[in-house]
């Protein structure tokens, strides 16, 4: 199966967004993929806001990108926008390093008023940095996302159904692509 990397976007320590990603990652783990988390807040600040493209974390990073089949990138939305950490990784990153690869885009935020952030802020940024496939994304309420005492996730009956369509779409484009991307 594939290797994904699922990078999380968020800047907070108790994100919606990035236990959404985990809990997403245990889904495609046991469609049998690879599945490489990566929350973008554990980078040294430092190296991000300095544009420090040598720091070993960023190697690191890039490398992660570079290995991975297909990425899934989840943000919150802040003002209509991903997330400025986001940003400031994928500022870091080639600018061909999504190349080859499927991409699924995923974001959170508290109203509906945010849900186009996904087509209109962050799949140009994706297409830019030369994916391959950017698979429908998907906008995730967050009150839709509860954690439970345990601290585990728990999601709205039908958002995780729409999640799980997503999800598939997903799985399907790496399966499709996989063979045509290895022939080039």
């Amino acid at each position: 199966m594939a290797t994904i990397l699922s990078v999380s976007g968020s800047p907070s320590p108790v994100s919606r967004t990035a236990r959404l990603l985990r809990h997403l990652d245990g889904t495609l783990a046991a469609e049998g993929h690879d599945v490489v988390p990566l929350d973008v807040r554990s980078l040294p600040a430092e190296a991000l806001l300095r544009a420090d493209f040598g720091h070993p974390a960023i190697v690191e990073a890039r490398r992660l990108f570079e290995q991975a089949d297909g990425i899934v990138v989840g943000t919150p939305v802040y003002k209509a926008a991903y997330s400025g950490l986001l940003k400031s990784l994928l500022d870091l990153l080639p600018q061909a390093v999504l190349t080859g690869k499927t991409v699924l885009p995923l974001a959170t935020g508290g109203t509906v008023a945010h849900v186009l952030a996904i087509d209109y802020a962050l799949r140009p940024v994706l297409a830019s940095m030369g994916a391959a496939h950017i698979v429908q994304g998907w906008f995730v309420l967050d009150k839709d996302i509860a954690i439970r005492e345990d601290d585990a996730v728990s999601v709205d009956v039908a958002t995780q159904e729409a999640l799980d369509v997503v999800l598939a779409q997903f799985s399907a484009a790496l399966k499709d692509g996989r063979p045509r991307a290895a022939a080039a």
